[in-house]
């Protein structure tokens, strides 16, 4: 058993929350991904955050692809480990 993660990069807090929310639908997660706040250098404005949801795949069962293309419905993207 590995300690994967995969993190995914939204442009705001609804999208992170909804796309948290659809990923346990779409990929049967076995805990809920992680939502996190990414202010960017040297902002401190809430409008100028990205918001990553990180995902543990210990078993390795979810495909990188499948997840660019689900990450890019929200605007965002998947980042590479």
């Amino acid at each position: 058993m590995s300690d994967v993660r995969h993190v995914l990069v939204l442009p705001d807090r609804d999208a992170a929350e909804e796309a948290a929310q659809a990923l346990g639908e779409r990929f049967r997660l076995d805990e809920e991904p992680q939502l996190v706040r990414d202010a960017l250098a040297g902002e401190d404005d809430a409008e100028d955050a990205q918001w990553l949801l990180v995902l543990r795949d210990a078993d390795g069962r979810l495909d990188a692809g499948q997840l660019d293309e689900f990450a890019g419905e929200w605007d965002g993207w998947r980042e590479e480990p």
